[in-house]
């Protein structure tokens, strides 16, 4: 169960009787907030190329009626989907969450090949754009970089075939299985002040980077 933080309705409809969740196609767009409009237009129509493809402005909030003067714009990947933002008028950025790391919370786009990876990379260094990477994550390679609204932004290209990622999708099910029945158990030991450290993974998918960070 999805827990949200706010308690959920009860409704008399029985599970069994609830219709089948309507296939997801793909993303249609993620919205964040934008200091500056034309900021964040260069950004990612001039400099990673990104057409801006639609505007909405408005005093009110449509889904909650609020008053909030926005305006609301969108640049379109090459799959129809966008990635969007709500410049509010006021020159204020998103605030970064206290409690967690910053290279946690990202958006990964995916380009072709490892080639074109690293001819935007030069682009991104020429525009004065710091760049992490090219990182190797073993099915696919990614630089890593900052928009100007401090969104940690990844650029990805994909290593591995479909048949791998079928064969990596098999063991998915189970390996979460595993990292919840712990989890469950370091739960109960951190009650019991048995446990004070976060818990660790069962098993380290990339030991040359603990390798790399201990030597």
């Amino acid at each position: 169960m999805v827990n949200s933080g706010i308690a959920c309705q009860e409704t008399s409809m029985p599970t069994a009787s609830l219709p089948p969740p309507a296939p997801i196609q793909q993303l249609h767009h993620y919205a964040y907030r934008a200091r500056d409009a034309e900021e964040t237009r260069q950004f990612y129509e001039d400099i990673l190329g990104l057409p801006l493809y639609h505007i909405i402005q408005s005093d009110f909030v449509p889904s909650t009626g609020e008053y909030c003067p926005y305006t609301h714009f969108f640049f379109r990947l090459q799959d129809g989907s966008f990635i969007a933002f709500f410049d509010l008028g006021d020159d204020q950025a998103a605030e970064p969450s206290p409690n967690t790391p910053k290279w946690v919370n990202h958006i990964s786009f995916r380009v072709n090949t490892v080639e074109e990876l690293e001819a935007t990379k030069a682009r991104l260094q020429a525009h004065g754009v710091e760049v992490l990477g090219v990182t190797d994550h073993h099915i696919f390679k990614s630089i890593y970089f900052f928009d100007p609204n401090g969104i940690r932004l990844e650029l990805t290209a994909q290593l591995a075939d479909e048949f791998q990622m079928l064969t990596e999708s098999r063991t998915a099910h189970a390996r979460l299985a595993e990292w919840n029945a712990r989890k469950e158990q370091w739960r109960r030991e951190r009650a019991a002040g048995q446990a004070t450290a976060p818990l660790k993974p069962q098993q380290n998918d990339r030991p040359e980077v603990a390798a790399r960070a201990q030597g």
